[in-house]
């Protein structure tokens, strides 16, 4: 059998029952995944099939081969460079599922600017934050909707955006990607010296969802893709002859996870529906009408198929299924086998790593845990202090990095200069997750040792949320919480002291909504909302959520 790509770059070992135990990588200081996996590619399978692509009125379809891809990413290097775009810029790409992400990202690696991935639901408030924490110097964004708008009214606080790209639109101030990238030539000549990206030069920053303030900016370098192919090749369990699915926005870290990296080092394919809104009743026909043989997405979706009649879709091809972002619920894992006969196979990881506990190919998975360690990785639950703890017993869930620095786990937060913080004392990084291990070493989540809500597979701030909520006028104090929710996992609630005099009504909850829809991403918005006369705090004055919380549980 041909060596896969990805067997370049790795040496790997099994145990005896078959699961992955040893996982070592090999790449060169010049490794770069746009010509050492892109190109590869082009050359040895020129016409096998990279991405399948259907439009969002699902009347539009598109098929890109390796060869393709690389054809389309290097007119693409070139039109970057010829706006101005250099090695170490930062550059934000707002593209939806558009697949005009996949030739600007490949592109962007080639060159050895920094992609700053980022969703469209962000508003100007949002954006100025982002623009300036990122030192943004161009963006590349999606015509839909009114992000642009944003974008322009962000970009006036923001002096250091030079270059706006619109992708499948026209407006003013803007280049039309659409139009202007076919006027470059199709060869791009790999840079060399120091024009040329290193492997550990940064690569990718992703904002992620802050819990004790603003959103902090996670740094990756180059070697991040290849972290990503335990991802693909050992949990998602990828055919290089079938079709990954992965349900994740190009603004989200998990569409890197299953729609670029690790599928492409496996020569898989990957089925990108570019939809606006998730409707299980139009994403479970395709399954059969493009042979999609692996699939991944978070709990909520699954929890939308169950309550569909499964038995009308013909799912026949799927042979491997997966979900991560927010625990599984075992009853969902039941009705899921008992529909296709295909045991959900749940995985951990963080917009900081690659995929770190897994039930990885061959694993017999417990219904509602996150699996065992990735070898990739040397995880341990530890104690306040640093010590492992023993079977049973709750911690937070670390990765030691004494001995070496792991390919997957970011650089550090970039810092208000621009200098990066790695973010690890004593040999260890912590991720602010608490679990426990059973007798069998499989991990069981137990929950953030901070405040972040995890809903429908989004990631949010309360610090963000009750930060808007405090403008509004008529607003003392505000808590924002996770309440339990069967079908989003959890729901962002809003528990809120009036200024006296203010009456807390049903109109007031609706008022409140819709300010924080306005003002910030949609799906930030609190669904609950409670006033209250006060709230829970320590002796020291600081609010104390957890408070909220069990009650909220109590009164479920």
């Amino acid at each position: 059998m041909q060596q896969l790509c990805y067997q370049r770059f790795v040496d790997e070992a099994f145990d005896e029952n078959g699961r992955l135990c040893k996982f070592e990588f090999n790449a060169d200081e010049n490794y770069n995944f746009g010509y050492d996996v892109v190109d590869y590619l082009a050359e040895k399978c020129p016409d096998k099939v990279a991405m399948i692509y259907l439009s969002a009125d699902m009347k539009t379809e598109k098929r890109f081969t390796f060869g393709d891809m690389k054809k389309y990413s290097d007119m693409c290097a070139n039109y970057f460079l010829s706006l101005g775009i250099r090695k170490g810029d930062t550059v934000m790409l707002i593209l939806k599922r558009h697949y005009q992400f996949w030739f600007s990202i490949v592109a962007l690696h080639k060159i050895g600017a920094v992609v700053v991935p980022a969703t469209n639901q962000l508003q100007k408030k949002d954006l100025t934050y982002r623009f300036n924490k990122a030192n943004i110097k161009a963006v590349v964004v999606t015509a839909d909707g009114d992000i642009t708008q944003s974008c322009d009214e962000a970009i006036k606080e923001c002096p250091q955006v030079e270059i706006k790209v619109i992708v499948n639109g026209q407006r003013d101030g803007w280049h039309d990607f659409n139009k202007e990238l076919y006027e470059h030539d199709y060869e791009f000549v790999r840079p060399t010296g120091e024009d040329a990206p290193k492997r550990d030069e940064a690569m990718l920053m992703y904002f992620t969802s802050g819990t004790t303030g603003y959103p902090k900016l996670a740094v990756h370098a180059h070697t991040y893709s290849l972290g990503h192919i335990v991802t693909a090749r050992h949990w998602h369990n990828v055919d290089p002859d079938g079709v990954h699915f992965t349900i994740s926005e190009t603004g989200w870290g998990k569409s890197v996870w299953g729609k670029l990296y690790g599928q492409w080092f496996c020569e898989t394919a990957v089925m990108v529906f570019d939809f606006d809104k998730f409707d299980a009743n139009e994403i479970l026909p395709l399954f059969k009408k493009y042979n999609i043989t692996s699939f991944c997405a978070p709990t909520t979706m699954y929890r939308f198929f169950i309550k569909e009649d499964l038995s009308k879709f013909d799912l026949s091809s799927l042979k491997y299924a997966n979900v991560a972002g927010e625990a599984m619920n075992p009853e969902v894992f039941k009705q899921f086998y008992e529909a296709t006969g295909l045991k959900i196979m749940e995985g951990f990881g963080q917009t900081e790593t690659t995929l770190t506990i897994a039930n990885l190919v061959n694993d017999e998975p417990k219904p509602g845990s996150m699996g065992k360690p990735n070898p990739q990785y040397h995880v341990v639950i530890c104690d306040s202090e640093g010590n492992e703890c023993n079977v049973g017993q709750v911690g937070e869930i670390c990765i030691k990095v004494d001995e070496k620095i792991p390919y997957g786990l970011f650089m550090g937060y970039l810092e208000d200069d621009f200098s990066i913080d790695r973010r690890i004392e004593d040999g260890i990084y912590r991720t602010g997750d608490t679990a426990w291990m059973d007798e069998d070493g499989y991990f069981w989540f137990n929950g953030r040792s901070d405040d972040l809500i995890k809903s429908s597979g989004y990631r949010i701030s309360p610090f963000e949320i009750e930060s808007v909520v405090m403008e509004l006028p008529y607003v003392l104090e505000c808590a924002v919480t996770a309440v339990p929710d069967e079908i989003r996992g959890q729901l962002v609630k809003a528990t809120i002291v009036l200024v006296k005099g203010k009456e807390g009504t049903d109109e007031l909850k609706k008022e409140i909504q819709k300010y924080v829809k306005d003002v910030t991403a949609p799906y930030k918005y609190p669904r609950v909302v409670e006033f209250v006369d006060a709230l829970p705090k320590t002796i020291s004055g600081k609010i104390r959520r957890v408070d909220i919380r069990k009650q909220d549980n109590m009164e479920k």
